[in-house]
Order: C-alpha cells, then structure tokens, then sequence
C-alpha cells in the first residue's frame, strides 16, 4: 500500500521485570518461588505500542479485509476507519448488505456514476482551478485537474487542517481520496508525506476503542488493551492512566463524575455561587447588590427602580419603622422565599469548598512528595554507607511511593464524596477515608520528622509496619467502592 512501509516492528510490552521475580518487596531477600509469587498488576496486562508497531498493526488490519474487499488499501483504511477500526463490524454490515457497490459508494471509498464528471484521464486539457491546459489527473469520479493544484490542495488538507481524510477537490464531490493517490499527487516532499502517515497513524489510535495515546509528555506510544473498560494501564514511561478517559487514574470516582467535578473546579460556574453567598437581588428589579456598609437599610441604585428594603429579611423598609433591628417582618412570604433561596445558596457554596479544599490540599501534598523523594534518597545513601545493600534499603523508596498512591487516593475520594447521596454506605465510605486519611498522615509525618532521629535498627520494622498498614487501608476503602459499584449501592447526586 502507497505511504505505508509493511516492514516488520516489534512489540514492545509491558510486565514486571524478571530480575525481580523471586524477591520480597520489602528487602529483596530471595524466597521460595511456589510460596510468594507476587500477584500481576493489573495495570502491565496490556501491550504498549511504539510509532512503528502502530504502524505495523495498521497494515495487518487493512490486509486482512483487503482479502475479502477487493478495493485498494487505501480505501479500505478509509473504509476502516469509518468503522472506528472495528473489523467485525465492517464485515458484518458488508455481508448483510445485497448490494456491496451501493455499500462502498455510502462510505465514499467509491464512486457514484450519477455524480462523475466528464473529464479524461492522462490528457491535455484546460485545469478547471488555475486555468492552465497541462496534462490532467484525478480521482474515478473523473474530475480531473493539474498535478500542482492537485499537490496544493492536498498539502494544505495536511499541513494546514491535520486531516488524513480528504474529499475530491471538486465542489460538491464527497468522494474520498484514498492513500495511493495522495502520496502520488503530493510528490517527493518528504515533510508532507511524513505528516500524513503521522496522521493516518493518529485516526488510527484515536479512533480505534481498544488503543489509546498515552497522555505522558513527549512518550508518543499507545497502549492496547484486549476489551475498552475504564481501568488503570501503565506505559513504559511509567505514567499510569485510565483507559476509558485518559485522566490520570481515579479511583475510586468513576469518569462521568470525575469530568463533572473537574469541569465544576476549572470553569467560572463557582463564581456564581459566590454572588450568590454574598449578595442579594433587590426583591423589586432584581439587580444583584453587595452590601458596602453596616446599615441594614437598603436602597436600590437602580434610577428605574430606587426600591427601599431591609438586607436581612429582604422585605419592604417602610413597615419596620423603629423597631428594624427585630425584623418583625419574617412572616412575609416573598421575603422569606427570598431568604430560603440565599441560604440554600451558602449551604451549597459551603459544601462544595469543603470537598473541593481538600481536594486540593491532597494534590498539592502530592505535588510537595518530590521534596521527600530527596530526603529518602539522602537517607537510603546513609544507610548503603552503614553496610546496608542497595537492595535493602528500597523499602524507603517503597514507601514514598505508597504514600503518594494514598495521597491520590485520597484526593479522588472527595470528589466522589461531593457526589455521592447520604445512606449507610455512604457513612461507612466516610469511615474508611477518615481511617485512610489518619494513616497516610501517620506515615507522612514519620518520614517528614521521624527519618533523621530514628535509629537504623528499627528504623526499617516501623516504617515497613506503616506503610503496610497504610496499603491494607488503602486496599479496604477500595474493595468498599468497587463492592458498592457492582451490587449498584451507590446513589449520586448527577
């Protein structure tokens, strides 16, 4: 196939390393093999893919059909990609349907003999673009133009529009340029040739369920996975991610909830909630007022309205007389509808800063782990210095790394928490994050403060019965969410 180079590629795959098969986690100390296999994380059970692979597994997608469709390779990518890379899918829908020709020509790989043109292939004629009568080319609709408009067109749909999928250059043509003859009119220039197999390579992934970029900076691999769910996947750069979003990995709340609450911390929607916790609508306009001193006696500055009304319970001032500071207008109805919705609106404002303060604070904790990466690198240098191996020393770093995926964790957790309706279950998640919350303080605090002061002999036994405790928290509140999703216990508020 024209563009596509059908060389061999290797695999590159994702898995724990075999050196370390056989060791503890904690100190390396070798064990019995049949005893302490270390279960698979879940996240390596997928096959990472270089630019080259990708290109690899193109290729052998589109010879597969090609055996059954018997149109270029070209189309059949295009033809693929319609069906978001779905082999089964295409070929189902090709054998359910009587009439293939009228199947291809719906996609736009064919053409239709109700729309071609008039021109003629390979001859002399005036190019209906530029005017210039030169030799004539193009596509089996049969509009033909002059190569270098042809390679003008075709260059601006790629350098300029980042699009492998192009249409006839003629108004009103929906056919499809397949990929033969886009690297026949676009010539020998190398840097538009390169971008559009990067591009066909990128509709590939993109639209293809089962593959997915990594969103790391700069990694420019994909990862496979065997069926699309929403569970973590790690790249050989070592950026864990989830599948389904492409988010950094977020357990426990779930990817729907997880875009509502960064979309509700990221846009201005909070804004509004703080005009509506500290002002008030003036009860005749409506014009939204701050208050800017300490009398209770407002007036509207609105020239159309210039309405009178007491701040607190947002009644007319003239029945409060002297006796304002009582308000004894509260059984007025429209101002107390007035007030309800105010306080409604402090209530739902203050909820939200909770979750979302703490929320924050997590990440920015998480952010700060880099600092204590260094210090434990300072000590584990001490210690290798003390006659300890490399080796043994690595239950430090183990536990920064801990600390860090409770930290996450954690952060998650209050998103989910902000969503999620008050039931038994839900007390019990709040016990659990408060159990994981005091844990991971425990643990962060001891390497923070602790590390320098305590002795070398014990100083292994606490940190490793710390982070072990803080990993079996960790483990519970989890279990608790994912138990809660399958028997469909959790109820949400979006």
């Amino acid at each position: 196939m024209a563009g596509y180079n059908d060389d061999d590629y290797d695999y590159s795959v994702s898995g724990s390393d075999n050196e370390s098969q056989g060791m503890s986690d904690d100190d390396g100390i070798a064990m019995e093999q049949e005893d302490h296999n270390p279960p698979k994380d879940p996240a390596t059970d997928c096959i990472i893919l270089n630019q080259d692979a990708l290109q690899k597994e193109m290729n052998d997608l589109i010879r597969e059909v090609s055996q059954i469709v018997q149109i270029s390779h070209g189309a059949i990518r295009i033809l693929l990609n319609h069906f978001k890379w779905n082999k089964e899918s295409l070929l189902e829908r090709l054998y359910e349907c009587s009439n293939v020709d009228e199947f291809l020509r719906g996609a736009r790989v064919v053409a239709d003999p109700l729309k071609m043109g008039d021109g003629v292939d390979g001859k002399e004629n005036e190019c209906l673009i530029c005017c210039s009568v030169v030799l004539l080319t193009g596509l089996n609709c049969r509009h033909y133009a002059c190569k270098p408009c042809w390679e003008k067109y075709l260059t601006t749909k790629v350098v300029v529009d980042n699009t492998s999928i192009m249409e006839c250059l003629f108004p009103g043509c929906k056919l499809l340029v397949d990929d033969e003859h886009v690297m026949s009119l676009i010539g020998k220039n190398d840097t538009t040739r390169n971008a559009f197999t990067r591009l066909s390579i990128n509709g590939f992934v993109e639209s293809n369920r089962l593959l997915r970029w990594c969103p790391a900076a700069d990694c420019g691999k994909a990862i496979k996975v065997s069926h699309c769910e929403a569970r973590v996947v790690e790249c050989s750069c070592k950026c864990r991610f989830c599948f389904e979003c492409g988010h950094e990995w977020h357990e426990p709340v779930n990817c729907r909830l997880l875009k509502l609450w960064m979309k509700k911390c990221n846009d201005d929607s909070e804004t509004s909630n703080w005009i509506n916790a500290n002002t008030k609508e003036c009860p005749k306009c409506h014009v939204t007022i701050e208050k800017d001193g300490g009398c209770n006696h407002m007036t509207c500055k609105n020239t159309a309205c210039r309405s009178e009304f007491c701040w607190m319970c947002l009644g007319p001032w003239e029945p409060h007389g002297s006796s304002w500071y009582s308000c004894n207008r509260f059984d007025d109805s429209q101002a107390k509808q007035a007030r309800d919705a105010q306080e409604h609106s402090r209530a739902a404002l203050q909820r939200y800063l909770h979750y979302y303060n703490r929320f924050m604070n997590h990440q920015q904790s998480l952010r700060l782990e880099n600092k204590l990466y260094t210090s434990v690198k300072v000590k584990m240098d001490l210690m290798q210095k003390n006659s300890m191996s490399w080796i043994e020393v690595q239950f430090l770093r183990k536990a920064v790394d801990i600390l860090s995926e409770c930290r996450r964790t954690l952060m998650y957790t209050y998103a989910f928490a902000y969503y999620l309706k008050r039931t038994n279950e839900s007390e019990i998640f709040e016990d659990n994050q408060k159990d994981l919350e005091l844990a991971t303080e425990q643990l962060s605090e001891f390497l923070e403060r602790d590390l320098e002061t305590e002795n070398l002999v014990t100083l292994k036994q606490k940190v490793q019965d710390k982070y072990r405790y803080v990993e079996q928290r960790r483990s519970v509140l989890l279990k608790h969410c994912a138990e809660g999703s399958d028997k469909d216990s959790w109820h949400f508020n979006q």
